[in-house]
């Protein structure tokens, strides 16, 4: 189907980008971005659920993210810079 559209100049450069990119044309490109957006969830999120240890402290989710001992030293030198 053959339309004319007004975007937004941000609008326009990404596609142009996403399209140079990917070796294809602004329309397939336009095209391909709607079709993405329709499918993303529009629902809310699920707020995460705390487990309790067996002294009844709240436990963080295990979502294989870890805070280490040296990311915590990174961050308070880059605090004190």
């Amino acid at each position: 189907m053959r339309t004319n559209i007004n975007l937004a100049q941000d609008a326009h450069q990404f596609a142009a980008l996403y399209a140079s990119a990917r070796g294809m044309s602004l329309s397939a490109a336009i095209s391909e971005l709607l079709r993405k957006a329709q499918t993303i969830e529009t629902t809310e999120p699920k707020p995460p659920v705390f487990e309790r240890s067996a002294a009844g402290v709240p436990l963080f989710p295990d979502n294989g993210r870890r805070i280490t001992v040296e990311m915590v030293r990174r961050a308070e030198d880059e605090s004190l810079e």
